[in-house]
Order: structure tokens, then C-alpha cells, then sequence
């Protein structure tokens, strides 16, 4: 049986660590492309220009427009070629690493999260959209960041939500896995060696991987709550930092390399509804698990523990909390059919899932959420 396993190259996390990065750009040569939003680069201007002074590299700014788009890449790779730039450093939240990602193609890229709501920045694929910010391709590179860098400062200063979003994402990252497990489906680790192409056979998860997985979802029942309460202070605790490193790295490896299945398919899908679009990421995803869930007729023990952690930390439970205060059969039928189209990892799942199997499990998945909340059991 083919397995694989990829990673960053490098994590670094803890407080005040912005203030080394010159040390890594450093290690590609003395100037780098920085590519983050301007009310980014505000936050950590200080820690920049000290980091910069300290290591004698230059960060050259990029006037990022916002949008990961084919324009857009194409515009800072010129930018980084003319400026001689020697890596490309990706600095704050989604839409500016993904960006980073693509401009660096995989090679000498630093990653720098200023939130803690996604898995995004430890992996070797992008998402791209157009100038208008509509969805346009996945994109995929030979490697993983050469360093990812995490400031623990930063991110117990950013708003708590973008810490409970980056939960509500890490909490499918176990029930996925498990099923990729139960099912030998490939996952992503196999994909840059030209699977997609037929290049080669795809490739199954590690034990280390799920190992990782599993981890991730004992910390969250673990220091989860207590967490979010150190970053309502802003405050640097035990708890936070193992959340981080959960959010970031055990999460980013253990969906990279042990595969996604319902969770976020049904995420994908639910973003056709216009109520869940000022929703986060991690916020759908976390409705998303529990129909997952739904779907696996997993043991009501297990059930009732997501549906507590989800409502310890003001998580989705039911639609309504993403919202969706109504939805029509039709509607419904149509987030599950984009749920279900060929590509979506839903067929990880260990068993035949049809649009009517998915569009249950949403249904009664928001019934059984909608009861725990009143009641406290499902």
C-alpha cells in the first residue's frame, strides 16, 4: 500500500517570534517580498523594523490588493523579480498566505499567520478566486512553507472569534481522518507527485498522520474553552499556545495528510446559502462535522460531546447559528448537490452517500442542534 505524509519544512511558534524573522529570510538572502494587507503590516510594523534591522534584510512591500487572483500573482512575481527579491513571505490571514503561496510556487516561501482561524498555513495548496473575489481553482505546489512562523503575541491580541472559527475547523480534522481511515481513501499528500495527472497511484494516510489527528481533537476537548478565555483577555497561557499549535500545525498536518471527507464538503455546499457568507470558514465547518457525523450514525455519547464543545465555545450547532434562519427542500437540495459534486472528498466517507443521504443528515443534524441548545440533550 502507497502512503504519504507532507509537512512544513519548519514550524516555529511563541511570543514575540515576528521579531526573528529576518533570521529566516536570512537564510534565503537579504531581501523578501511581504506580502500581507496594510492593517497587517501596522500591527507588526515595530517587530518588522526591528527584525529587519537586526538581520540586515529588506522587506520589500507588495501593496497587496486583498484578492488571491491569477492577476494579482502574476503582478508580485513580476514585483519580486524586478525587486530581486530572495523568498516570499505570505503575512496575515487567508487570502494574503494563499497569495504568497502561488507567487512563491513552492519554493522559499515563509508563512506568518496573524490569526489563528484556519489550518491554511502549514499546507502546499491555495485557493484561488477572481478580482471579484468568486471562486476560481485549487491550486497545488511541490512543497509544503519552507518555515511557518507564529507569533503567539499577535494572535492573542486578534479577535477571539478568528480563534473559535480556527477550532471549529481543527474539530472535523479527527472525524475526517477517521473516516479516510475507515474508507483507504488517498488524501492530499499524494497529489503533487502527479496523481491528478495519472502520473501515479494515490496515496493513503499515515499512521503518524491520524496519529496528529487524533491529537487534535484531545486538545480541543482539553484546553479549548480555556483557550478562548485567555485570548478574551488577550493573555499568553499554557492553554492558548497548545490551541495555536492544535489550530495551525496538528490540524494543517492532520487534514493534509489524512484527508477531508462530509465535514467540508458540506461546508462547500452550504456556501451557496447568501445567509452563511458572513460566516468564518471554521465557523460552517463545525456544522458541517456534526452532520458528518449525522451521516456515520455515530454513538449518541459521541454526539452529545461535539454538540458540548461546539456550545462551550459558541460554536454552530444548527443553521440557524450560520444565517440560515429557513431553508427550502430546494435549497436544500442544492447544498447537498454541490456537496456531492464528482470532486468533493464526501466519497471518503466508508460508505455510498447519495444528495437525499446528505440532505438528512443536514436536516437532522440542525433538529438535533436546535434541541441541544434548548434542552442540553440531544
Amino acid at each position: 500500500m502507497r502512503k504519504a505524509f507532507i509537512s512544513p519544512s519548519k514550524y516555529v511558534q511563541g511570543e514575540n517570534e515576528i521579531v526573528n524573522l529576518g533570521y529566516f529570510v536570512q537564510t534565503f538572502g537579504d531581501s523578501a517580498l511581504l506580502i500581507a494587507h496594510p492593517d497587517d503590516v501596522q500591527r507588526v510594523k515595530e517587530k518588522l523594523d526591528q527584525t529587519a534591522e537586526k538581520f540586515n534584510v529588506t522587506f520589500v512591500e507588495s501593496d497587496f490588493k486583498g484578492e488571491c487572483s491569477r492577476q494579482e500573482v502574476k503582478r508580485l512575481q513580476e514585483l519580486a523579480k524586478e525587486k530581486k527579491c530572495m523568498c516570499t513571505i505570505g503575512l496575515g490571514g487567508g487570502k494574503a498566505i494563499d497569495t504568497a503561496k502561488c507567487v512563491a510556487e513552492g519554493d522559499a516561501l515563509i508563512i506568518v499567520p496573524t490569526i489563528a482561524a484556519t489550518d491554511a498555513p502549514t499546507s502546499h495548496s491555495a485557493v484561488l478566486y477572481t478580482p471579484e473575489g468568486a471562486f476560481d481553482d485549487y491550486a497545488y505546489f511541490k512543497q509544503n512553507p519552507s518555515v511557518v512562523l507564529v507569533d503567539t503575541t499577535v494572535i492573542a491580541k486578534a479577535p477571539t472569534r478568528f480563534l473559535v472559527a480556527g477550532m471549529g475547523d481543527a474539530l472535523s480534522t479527527y472525524f475526517e481522518a477517521r473516516a479516510n481511515v475507515q474508507s483507504y481513501a488517498n488524501v492530499n499528500a499524494g497529489l503533487p507527485c502527479g496523481f491528478r495527472e495519472g502520473l501515479c497511484d494515490g496515496a493513503k494516510g499515515t499512521q503518524a498522520a491520524f496519529a496528529l489527528a487524533t491529537l487534535c481533537y484531545q486538545n480541543l476537548l482539553k484546553d479549548g474553552v480555556k483557550a478562548k478565555l485567555a485570548c478574551d483577555g488577550n493573555e499568553i497561557t499554557p492553554a492558548l499556545e497548545n490551541i495555536v499549535e492544535t489550530n495551525i500545525l496538528l490540524s494543517g498536518m492532520g487534514f493534509e495528510s489524512s484527508g477531508l471527507a462530509a465535514a467540508h464538503a458540506i461546508h462547500d455546499g452550504l456556501t451557496i446559502l447568501e445567509g452563511t457568507h458572513k460566516y468564518y470558514h471554521g465557523e460552517k465547518v463545525a456544522f458541517g462535522t456534526l452532520a458528518q457525523l449525522v451521516m456515520e450514525n455515530v454513538l449518541s455519547e459521541e454526539l452529545e460531546e461535539v454538540l458540548g464543545f461546539c456550545t462551550s465555545l459558541g460554536l454552530p450547532v444548527c443553521l440557524e447559528d450560520i444565517g440560515v434562519s429557513e431553508i427550502t427542500d430546494e435549497e436544500l437540495r442544492e447544498v447537498a448537490e454541490k456537496a456531492c459534486i464528482p470532486e468533493e472528498s464526501i466519497y471518503a466517507m466508508p460508505f455510498p452517500v447519495t444528495v437525499e443521504s446528505v440532505m438528512a443528515a443536514i436536516k437532522t443534524a440542525d433538529a438535533i442542534g436546535k434541541k441541544y441548545k434548548t434542552t442540553g440533550q440531544i
